[in-house]
C-alpha cells in the first residue's frame, strides 16, 4: 500500500469514527473492507497522532476489546467555519449589552440563516428540499445526511443526521444556538413537524432532527 493509500485509510478511519461515534477494530476492518493486521497498524498510528483514544469494554465472557474513539484533536481535524473568536466575540457581547440582547442578535442571525436557506432550496418536494439543505450543511462543515424513514413502501418521514458540529465551540459555550437551530429548521420548512432525536451536548456523538410533512409531499 503507497503512503498516499495509507493516509486515505486513516481519513476514512477518522470519518468513521466521526459518523458513529467509537468502533472497535474489527468493526472498523468490516466497515471499511481492510484486513485486521492493517486497521491495527493504522488505529495504531492514529492514537500516536493523538487522534484517536481508546477504552476498554467487557463483551459477554471473552477477552476485553478495544473500543476506539475521536480524541479531540481527531474532531478538530474536521472542518470548523466559527471557533474561538466568535465565542470571545459573544462573551465580549454578553458582558458589554447583557443576556437580553445576545439574545436579540442570536434569534436575529438564525431568521437571516433560515431566509437563505429557503432561498437557496426554492420550492419542490420535501424530500427534494431536504437533500439541498443537506448539501447547503455538508458546505459548512456539518457532515450531514439524510435518512429516509420508510412502511410498508411509502415515505413516512426523515432523519437529518449530522456527525460533526461546525459550530461546536459556540455551542458548548452559549447551547441557547441549538435552541435557535431547531426553530430555524422550523423556519426553513414550515410545512413540516421538527425533532431534536440527538444533541452533542447531551453526550450523543451527533446531532438528529425527525422531519415528518404535515400534509401529503
Amino acid at each position: 500500500m503507497t503512503t498516499t493509500q495509507q493516509a486515505s485509510t486513516k481519513q476514512d478511519i477518522l470519518h468513521y469514527l466521526l459518523k458513529q461515534g467509537h468502533a472497535t477494530a474489527q468493526e472498523l476492518a468490516d466497515a471499511l473492507d481492510i484486513s485486521p493486521q492493517a486497521t491495527r497498524r493504522h488505529l495504531k498510528d492514529l492514537e500516536g497522532a493523538e487522534l484517536i483514544q481508546h477504552e476498554l469494554i467487557q463483551v459477554g465472557m471473552g477477552r476485553p476489546q478495544h473500543k476506539y474513539f475521536l480524541s479531540r484533536r481527531g474532531k478538530e481535524q474536521f472542518p470548523h467555519r466559527y471557533g474561538e473568536f466568535t465565542v470571545s466575540f459573544l462573551d465580549t457581547l454578553l458582558e458589554t449589552v447583557g443576556e437580553e440582547q445576545v439574545g436579540v442578535v442570536l434569534r436575529k442571525q438564525w431568521e437571516r440563516k433560515a431566509e437563505e436557506y429557503r432561498d437557496r432550496i426554492g420550492s419542490g418536494s420535501l424530500r427534494e428540499r431536504l437533500e439541498k439543505l443537506v448539501k447547503l450543511r455538508q458546505e459548512e462543515g456539518y457532515m450531514a445526511e439524510l435518512h429516509i424513514l420508510e412502511e410498508a413502501g411509502q415515505e413516512t418521514g426523515y432523519i437529518l443526521a449530522e456527525h460533526h458540529c461546525a459550530i461546536s465551540e459556540v455551542a458548548e459555550s452559549f447551547p441557547t444556538v441549538c435552541g435557535h437551530e431547531l426553530e430555524m429548521f422550523g423556519a426553513v420548512l414550515p410545512d413540516c413537524t421538527i425533532e431534536r432525536t440527538h444533541w452533542l451536548n447531551d453526550g450523543e456523538h451527533g446531532c438528529g432532527y425527525l422531519v415528518k410533512s404535515l400534509k401529503i409531499d
